[in-house]
């Protein structure tokens, strides 16, 4: 028996993350900010300096993947590379003062689309969603 895309699990998840994507790309392209450098833009903002390797971890991509982005962000003024000053053997990806300027707007459009997304949910039903989605998420990690 086919599975009805309305009861299927991936399918909705493919959906809302596709329709989130494009809203954020359509809000974030005025400030020059690709749709896969908005993750590695975030991870920065809270902590600038770190390798393509913790930046891998934390974004959950691959390495190849990782580093065709940051490619692009360092053509595109976002980012510069480093060597780590103890280890030399280390690169560190910092935001340039290009980036840092964007900071507020780009997290600003980035809340707007949130905030959409969750529009008409009420405080306890977006805490079960996050609740929810958490326990998800954990269950694909771990098994």
């Amino acid at each position: 028996m086919a599975i009805r895309r309305i009861d299927s699990l991936g399918y909705q998840i493919g959906l809302l993350g596709r329709l989130y994507d494009r809203r954020l790309q359509d809000g974030l392209k005025d400030f020059g900010v690709a749709p896969g450098q908005f993750a590695p833009l975030v991870m920065l903002f809270e902590q600038d300096g770190l390798t393509q390797a913790e930046l891998c971890r934390r974004i959950n991509v691959e390495q190849p993947t990782m580093a065709n982005t940051l490619q692009r962000m360092e053509r595109d003024g976002l980012i510069r590379r480093k060597n780590d000053t103890v280890d030399k053997r280390r690169v560190l990806v910092h935001l340039t003062p290009r980036a840092r300027e964007m900071q507020a707007k780009v997290m600003e459009q980035a809340r707007a689309v949130s905030n959409q997304t969750v529009k008409g949910l009420s405080m306890a039903d977006q805490d079960d969603m996050f609740r929810l989605v958490a326990r998800m998420v954990d269950n694909l990690k771990n098994g």
